[in-house]
């Protein structure tokens, strides 16, 4: 056991001698985004990072396995939601892994060199053996939860999208307009539903009117969706408008025997607005 306190020792004091010469001996002709960046902020981030996985890297021979993951899981975590490492490609990132995990082994060589143990061919296997396998759990954990990372991202980019392309737009005090535009998948059908619901009631609106002149297209679970936001609008006490209602998908609604009855429906978003102002008086 004192043989790897003493390692542990030893590669603390190399510290700054492994980042130093980890970063000065990067090819920059080969890689690209963070580790070819002459911004002096970034270059410093980037020694910080890899000092402080050094400092967590060398208690794999002193702590616990346990204890040891944890750690070097959150450390893993900063790298794969870091902005810079997110635009670096993957087998960049994975090549400097595989670089630092090297220049460790050539230290435990270098140290077991200084070493007078009859035991220290044994010692150096474990050592070695137990740094590949930390070094292949760090690069696995970094690809799962950098990809983790850009789904998420991907997801909220998703969302603020198809926020955006059915927005809510407050005419005055009580009455809001939803135009709607380009083709309306399912996916997207569920999404307006429950905007359109959340935003009413948010901003308290009475008259929704719902232009559908800019829609090429709708399938029939669509216009089901549709007539089901026209239904649930209405049981939370908002009259809603319908203009701009292609023959198309008029008939669509015909055939799954959506009821038109209790529904204003115009031919143009103006005319929908006359009508609103006539019931208003």
């Amino acid at each position: 056991m004192h043989r790897n306190k003493d390692l542990h020792t030893y590669l603390v004091s190399k510290a700054h001698q492994l980042t130093e010469e980890w970063y000065n001996t990067i090819d920059k002709s080969t890689t690209s985004g963070v580790y070819s960046s002459d911004v002096p902020e970034v270059v410093e981030n980037l020694k910080k990072q890899n000092f402080e996985f050094h400092q967590l890297f060398c208690e794999v021979f002193i702590i616990d396995k346990t204890t040891f993951n944890k750690k070097l899981d959150d450390w893993v975590l900063t790298i794969a939601e870091d902005k810079q490492h997110l635009e670096t490609p993957t087998h960049n990132i994975i090549q400097e892994f595989m670089r630092v995990r090297n220049q460790y082994l050539d230290f435990v060589n270098e140290y077991a060199q200084t070493c007078n143990d009859p035991n220290i061919v044994e010692h150096m296997r474990g050592w070695e053996d137990t740094i590949i396998e930390s070094f292949d759990k760090a690069m696995l954990r970094f690809m799962e939860l950098q990809n983790e990372v850009v789904e998420r991202q991907l997801q909220s980019q998703q969302q603020i999208i198809h926020e955006l392309s059915s927005p809510l737009i407050s005419l005055n005090e009580d009455t809001a307009l939803v135009p709607l535009i380009g083709n309306i998948d399912p996916e997207r059908a569920k999404l307006i539903l429950e905007n359109t619901l959340h935003q009413c009631v948010q901003k308290e609106v009475s008259y929704l009117f719902i232009d559908l002149s800019g829609v090429v297209m709708i399938d029939t679970m669509v216009a089901h969706q549709l007539f089901q936001l026209i239904d649930a609008l209405e049981l939370i006490g908002v009259k809603p408008i319908l203009s701009g209602l292609r023959p198309e998908i008029a008939q669509t609604a015909v055939q799954l025997g959506l009821n038109f009855n209790k529904l204003t429906i115009t031919s143009t978003l103006d005319k929908a607005i006359t009508v609103k102002s006539i019931v208003n008086g």
